[in-house]
Parts: C-alpha cells; structure tokens; sequence
C-alpha cells in the first residue's frame, strides 16, 4: 500500500480505506466459494490477543496486520441461529436516486 501512497498522492489518505474494504471482498468473495464447497465458515477477531504468537509461529512478516482468522471445516451441525428475524428491507437497506 504504501507504494500506491507515494505512487498517487492526491489518493494517499484514501489508500487505508480502500485497503480495508478490500479485505472485506476478499473475506466475502472465500467464504461464499468455501460455503459453495460444503464447507461451514467463522470469522473470528482475537487480535490483537493472538498477533505474536501467530507472526511467530507462522513468520507472518512483521509489516503485516492481523485483521481477522477465518475458520472453516466440515459442519456438524446447522447454524446456531435457525430463525432469526430481520427488520423489512426498505428499513435496512436505503437506495437513493432510482424510482
């Protein structure tokens, strides 16, 4: 990232940013192929609780930064929560612009 930075620097601030949503694609985009393959997945965040012990045991280069751990296996079971209620759409998810 911080090559981009000194790359195009009227974007230098706005870099992190899109290094963030980023990781949220590439979380999104693995866990749907590994759901498609059977698979169940969890996406945990214990760090900063476990980011020693992981640069250490793993030589994660020391430049990196531990955002999450994605968990996936073979279910056992079905999912904890079977029928969850959601608020309508229209009061969760606003489009502006269309008619």
């Amino acid at each position: 990232m911080r090559q981009f930075q000194e790359k195009f620097k009227t974007y230098q601030d706005k870099f992190p940013g899109w290094s963030e949503q980023t990781n949220g694609m590439h979380q999104y985009v693995i866990w749907t192929a590994l759901e498609a393959e059977g698979l169940g997945v969890n996406l945990q965040h214990y760090n900063p609780l476990i980011d020693v012990r992981l640069a250490t045991e793993f030589k994660v280069p020391t430049e990196w930064d531990l955002k999450a751990q994605m968990v996936f296996g073979k279910p056992t079971s079905g999912p904890a929560v079977q029928n969850k209620e959601f608020k309508p759409i229209e009061e969760r998810l606003k489009v502006y612009g269309a008619k």
